[in-house]
């Protein structure tokens, strides 16, 4: 006769301890696979986004003003850009995605924030190009002389310094990352908090010119970001729209001479 053994508990355990570590090996790649794919998904929007803003600048002479990130999507004035006659009642805040028809927010489901220099998003009636340009352009709110106020910067990881990567840009686009510091939420409200005395906390300046880009880091203690030492964590993206490359698709367009 056979007689049929069951498992013993301590054949049990060791076997539910097998199966707990095969999960977790299995979740970490699954995790990183995830954040690799919201990066992705959140660069290609970004893309689009660019050539939404140029494209609104081609039809309409100007770019876009932002919209208030404080007001909860479905509510009236959501992803509408801000603009009273003639000028930008801001010049930072989320991106317009209603007025654009872009995505209203990044691959960790938080707004993308956007910034404008004020001699290209305002009308063309109020603008004075922010130079003396000739001929007067007569189809676009800034000239090819025009310059931006916004500017982006890099730092060097060996000793943090501090290098420009964009200068007098028309304007700037900047997804918060997976850990959300500084960005607008669906619900509206303030931003989420931030680090102060960081670069994203820079990044989340509302009435800032100054933005940074550089290499993603972990979280840190002890951390700073200004002076030589570890990196605090930083997971912007960044995307800038440089003076050049819009005056010449403004050209392009036949709304700039």
């Amino acid at each position: 006769m056979i007689i049929s053994k069951g498992f013993s508990l301590v054949e049990l355990a060791v076997a539910l301890a097998i199966i707990a570590l095969l999960i977790a090996g299995a979740l970490i790649p699954l995790s990183t696979q995830m954040d690799v794919r919201n990066v992705a998904d959140t660069r290609r929007s970004m893309e689009s986004m660019r050539e939404a803003i140029i494209g609104f600048a081609q039809a309409n002479g100007r770019l876009p003003c932002p919209a208030d990130g404080t007001v909860a999507a479905g509510v009236a004035g959501a992803g509408t850009e801000k603009v009273s006659v003639t000028v930008c009642t801001a010049n930072f805040g989320a991106v317009p995605w209603a007025t654009l028809g872009v995505p209203e927010t990044d691959g960790w489901n938080r707004r993308f924030s956007y910034w404008v220099s004020p001699v290209f998003s305002d009308a063309i009636s109020s603008n004075t190009f922010g130079c003396a340009p000739t001929p007067t352009p007569t189809q676009s709110s800034f000239a090819l002389c025009s310059l931006g106020t916004l500017t982006v910067n890099t730092r060097k990881e060996s000793d943090h310094t501090v290098t420009a990567v964009g200068l007098v840009l028309p304007a700037v686009i900047i997804s918060h990352g997976k850990n959300g510091f500084g960005a607008y939420t669906p619900g509206g409200g303030p931003r989420l908090a931030v680090p102060a005395g960081t670069d994203e906390a820079l990044n989340a300046t509302d009435a800032g010119t100054t933005f940074f880009s550089r290499i993603p880091t972990p979280a840190a203690s002890g951390c700073n970001d200004g002076a030589v030492g570890t990196f605090c964590e930083f997971d912007d993206i960044v995307v800038m729209i440089t003076s050049n490359t819009l005056i010449a698709r403004m050209v392009a367009a036949g709304k700039l001479p």
